[in-house]
């Protein structure tokens, strides 16, 4: 069962450029993991700071590994000092998906 975790948070807009090189480290492992289908962030248009965020598992325990991942603790370490925060996140568990 492929799980969708989707969501936000937010980065100061100051510090958004200080930022992206630990996102694109995160993104960059991320998606070398088995088991990621997509894994993305995307500055909202209307909200400068406020990252969205898309990923899709092949399944819970894909998820799973992904946590407990080494680079997690490195990209956790690295939003203190850059003021990110607000993290809002959902994980769903989907049983099928279609072409719309």
């Amino acid at each position: 069962m492929t799980v969708i975790v989707a969501g936000t948070f937010r980065v100061p807009p100051a510090n958004l450029e200080a930022f992206r090189p630990h996102m694109l480290t995160m993104l960059a492992a991320s998606r070398a993991e088995d088991g990621c289908i997509e894994y993305s962030y995307a500055e909202d248009v209307a909200e400068p700071g406020l990252i969205r965020v898309f990923e899709a598992w092949r399944d819970q325990a894909a998820l799973d590994a992904h946590l407990a991942a080494p680079h997690i603790a490195q990209w956790r370490a690295a939003w203190p000092p850059h003021g990110a925060g607000d993290r809002a996140l959902r994980a769903y568990d989907i049983a099928q998906d279609r072409q719309t």
